[in-house]
């Protein structure tokens, strides 16, 4: 599993001239499934991520934490993030995880951090092959 965290003061998903996710602060987070991740190491992450603390206090110190700030989630399902580009010009994705094991998973974590309190933006769909944008303020 891994996860590619950006701290944002907002963040939206656009597809087709159409936004179909937005968050004010808080993290957009490209979540990629590889191939043998568990549940448990979902656990793992999820407990990571929300423990964070990577926002400033009032001392201009990163000492906040997600929910410390009231922040939101934007989760974007991305099995690219198990690109091998090692070899030759075209990356192999061997190591992502089968799509129904991802798209299982992915909910999964959607699924643990409602559980803990927090309001999340999903975003799962095959972004490249429709006109997408992915905007991100800090």
């Amino acid at each position: 599993m891994k996860f590619v965290i950006q701290r944002v003061t907002k963040a939206s998903v656009t597809v087709e001239g159409n936004v179909i996710g937005a968050i004010g602060r808080g993290f957009l987070v490209l979540v990629g499934v590889g191939d043998g991740d568990t549940k448990e190491i979902a656990d793992k992450y999820v407990k990571k991520l929300l423990g964070l603390r990577i926002f400033e206090d009032a001392d201009g110190k990163t000492n906040l934490s997600l929910k410390d700030v009231g922040g939101e989630l934007l989760l974007i399902s991305q099995f690219t993030l198990y690109a091998d580009c090692r070899k030759g010009n075209r990356p192999s994705f061997i190591n992502a995880g089968a799509p129904e094991l991802a798209k299982g998973l992915y909910e999964y974590v959607i699924e643990s951090c409602k559980k803990e309190g927090y309001p999340v933006q999903t975003i799962m769909v095959q972004l490249s092959r429709q006109k997408s944008e992915i905007f991100i303020m800090n």
